[in-house]
């Protein structure tokens, strides 16, 4: 079965999404006059945790203060997180978190050729919109004919629920689709509804353990970023093509069914 689709994370992924929610969260928190203030290596465990509500979720649960004080901060997550949803709007459009290199080379190979499009992300709707907007502009929007984002469904990455979602609005099998991740939880959860990974990771996500991605490279590459000794010679050259990924897509499927 030839790829009919690629379906891709958004944070990570697409772009380095991540030091930019880092700044927005710390800005958030000093609008509701919090004293929080995540680190880069405090960020980097949050991550583990998918959905930025349930970090924060996560970090309050983790303080050192009173029952009450908890609950009355959990009350405020849903507002925190939609000041940081504005904030990070705001830095998006002044051209914060530039594309990864090979992203935008390989979407345009895969419109070229016909290939549909989907996004499957525990980001919200918004902050994608932003993100598309910003580096492909507005129209962008219309190329992705399935779009799971934010709270679409019950379960969240590492669960498959988002890729089970996104299967179905394209109506197409799990075998005749790539997804493209940075994260473990995001590998897992492809992996779980049966689709064939390339993880790229990021330095938030690096040495993770990324044992069950079906190609595993430090990015996609492009012409001007090309990858490095290893990254070239599973890609079979410079940079990650779409010849080159079906082909991959192609051998995985016959020794599946070997």
């Amino acid at each position: 079965m030839s790829i009919k689709a690629l379906i891709f994370d958004v944070d990570g992924t697409i772009a380095d999404t991540e030091e930019t929610h880092r700044q927005a969260f710390n800005a958030a928190f000093l609008e509701h006059e919090l004293h929080w203030d995540w680190s880069r290596s405090e960020y980097a465990e949050l991550l583990r945790t998918s959905g930025g509500k349930e970090r924060i979720a996560v970090y309050i649960d983790s303080l050192a203060a009173a029952p009450r004080e908890k609950a009355r901060l959990m009350e405020l997550v849903q507002l925190i997180h939609a000041t940081k949803t504005r904030i990070y709007g705001e830095l998006i459009a002044d051209g914060r978190a530039p594309l990864r290199p090979g992203v935008a080379r390989l979407i345009g190979e895969a419109r070229a050729a016909g290939l549909r499009l989907g996004i499957a992300s525990t980001t919200s709707s918004a902050n994608v919109s932003a993100l598309l907007g910003a580096q492909f502009g507005h129209e962008a929007w219309d190329w992705f004919e399935a779009l799971a984002c934010g709270d679409v469904v019950s379960h969240k990455k590492p669960a498959p629920d988002i890729y089970i979602r996104v299967l179905g609005m394209l109506r197409l099998p799990a075998q005749a689709c790539v997804a493209f991740e940075d994260s473990v939880n995001g590998m897992q959860s492809a992996k779980a509804a049966g689709l064939y990974a390339v993880v790229t990771p990021t330095q938030w996500s690096a040495g993770h353990d990324f044992r069950g991605a079906d190609l595993l490279l430090p990015g996609l590459g492009d012409a001007d970023a090309p990858l490095d000794a290893h990254g070239a010679k599973l890609a079979g050259g410079p940079y990650l093509t779409l010849e080159r990924l079906r082909q991959l897509h192609s051998d995985s499927l016959r020794s599946a069914a070997a």
